[in-house]
């Protein structure tokens, strides 16, 4: 299977656990042989690939679990809590990390619209968005095995390792999961922007006016539309997206007032008060039982 072939390029490259670059841009490879419960975490726009193991993510409750029978896409940056917890030396997590490039991905879903003037949506919309699996196909395992046999190949890489990202891409985007990502990076994807927007400016005031305004909707419609893309209200996801950051920066060693600072809160006391309502432990409590782990984003 291509999935063994995969993991073998994986292993070769890999000696030790961890993350690392390809050599082709947006593009890494990991390891993890040790369980890493799920944490809050911030998944941005990416596609993640199993090719040995099984990861999970949960977004506002829904449970994902994937493993080589399936691709993770997720379009937009999302708050959620992720981890390995089957993760071990015998059963290592060995997969493909790839990022999202708005404007590539933008250019793709522009081109398909043109050339065959909209595709049909996917048979089977998920009640949850924000996050889709979608399982293999021959389109997208021949894509990715072709990408992935530039892997050490210094010249083919420079030369064909783009154009081989996009033909991936593209097998993504005519997918399972293709109409869902195509929602996001097509034309008409106010939402997106404004995810975007909240994500590179968590440490400014927000407010829900102006993310309507920016997406060119009434309040009422955007909050129905943002509900609708997210599984969550802009308030809440606005709240999720400040404290799942924040608990990353305090598990990364910063201590809790300057990332109460880093992700908008100007109130100590309110950042804890919202922090320990969420994850059940105070903000100090959390960065002392935190352990380095692996992370994907």
């Amino acid at each position: 299977m291509k999935q063994d072939q995969i993991k073998d390029i994986i292993n070769r490259q890999m000696t030790t656990d961890g993350l690392i670059q390809s050599g082709i841009a947006g593009v890494k490879l990991f390891r993890v042989s040790d369980p890493v419960p799920c944490v809050p975490a911030v998944y941005e726009p990416s596609i993640v690939i199993i090719a040995s193991g099984a990861k999970e993510a949960v977004l506002d409750g829904h449970r994902y679990v994937y493993d080589r029978l399936q691709y993770m896409v997720c379009p937009m940056s999302m708050p959620v809590e992720a981890g390995t917890p089957q993760a071990s030396p015998d059963d290592p997590l060995v997969g493909v990390y790839i990022s999202l490039d708005p404007r590539i991905m933008g250019e793709l879903a522009r081109e398909m619209e043109d050339a065959g003037g909209g595709l049909p949506p996917s048979r089977q919309v998920p009640v949850s968005q924000g996050i889709r699996l979608a399982q293999w196909d021959d389109a997208f395992a021949d894509a990715l095995m072709r990408l992935l046999a530039l892997v050490g190949n210094e010249p083919d890489q420079s030369v064909l390792g783009q154009s081989r990202l996009r033909e991936l891409l593209y097998a993504v985007l005519k997918g399972e999961a293709g109409y869902f990502a195509r929602q996001a990076f097509g034309v008409g994807n106010a939402i997106a922007r404004s995810i975007s927007h909240v994500s590179t400016h968590l440490r400014e005031p927000i407010s829900i006016d102006d993310m309507a305004a920016r997406a060119g909707m009434s309040r009422a419609v955007f909050h129905r539309k943002f509900k609708n893309a997210t599984t969550m209200s802009p308030i809440q996801f606005v709240k999720s997206m400040r404290l799942n950051n924040a608990a990353m920066k305090i598990a990364g060693g910063m201590t809790v007032n300057e990332a109460a600072l880093d992700v908008g809160y100007v109130s100590p006391s309110q950042f804890s008060r919202e922090f320990k309502r969420l994850y059940g432990q105070s903000p100090r409590q959390w960065g002392d039982a935190q352990h380095p782990a692996l992370t994907l984003n």
